[in-house]
């Protein structure tokens, strides 16, 4: 599903990820954790395509000489802009501490968001979007604006948004970082509810020992590299 080799990421002088590699398989729950400034969350970055590896020399950072990042079967690598943009957007689904909905649209016009950017018909679009929301005990909330909305419930709005395209892969940072206790925990045994009924694959950075230690398999980050890949 994931697999990823000899990446390095540079920030001017700093090597933040010093030749990570990694294998995920399909369905598989992995957690992430570290200290603050590890690289968990510039390695999620890579991972979901929103930020490219460097090669393994900081001098010739441009090319991806010895790297290799592979999903579902995908050379993330070789893709242009365009192409990775779509891919990510059609099988990549994210879930961040801060749910960054738009503030202006309702719960359900949130979820739909990804959908619509896939060109997806409104009307299928909208069914889904309230199935998912449905299913995440928030039907009685579509119409909603995220200020009118408690934490929990606008994380769950984030999580039916990252699902709308049936994703394979969903990356999560911090998801319950901004959570009370009693949120967090729902949060949790949710990504296992969502496995279980569609599937799909998760990669959660967090610092709640709780969630890492729940997960199928626990990484731990250490000054840019990981253990137990």
């Amino acid at each position: 599903m994931i697999h990823a080799k000899n990446i390095h990421k540079y920030y001017d002088q700093l090597e933040v990820l010093k030749g990570v590699d990694l294998h995920i398989k399909k369905g598989e729950i992995v957690s992430i954790v570290g200290a603050s400034g590890a690289g968990k969350t510039t390695l999620l970055q890579i991972l979901g395509t929103l930020d490219k590896p460097n090669s393994t020399k900081k001098e010739n950072q441009n090319t991806e000489n010895g790297t290799l990042l592979v999903i579902n079967n995908e050379d993330i690598l070789k893709m242009n802009d365009k192409t990775l943009s779509k891919f990510r957007n059609l099988n990549l689904g994210f879930i961040f501490q801060f749910h960054q909905l738009l503030p202006e649209f309702t719960a359900l016009e949130n979820v739909c968001i990804p959908a619509y950017i896939a060109n997806k018909p409104k009307q299928e679009t909208e069914k889904e979007a309230k199935k998912l929301l449905e299913y995440l005990g928030l039907s009685h909330r579509i119409n909603h604006k995220p200020n009118e909305l408690s934490g929990g419930e606008q994380q769950r709005v984030a999580v039916a948004r990252a699902l709308i395209n049936k994703p394979d892969v969903i990356f999560a940072d911090e998801p319950s970082g901004n959570l009370d206790t009693h949120s967090a925990e729902n949060l949790h045994q949710l990504f296992f509810q969502l496995r279980d009924e569609f599937g799909q694959t998760f990669v959660i950075i967090t610092h709640n020992e709780e969630l890492a230690n729940m997960a199928d398999r626990k990484l731990i980050m250490i000054d840019g590299q990981i253990s137990n890949p």
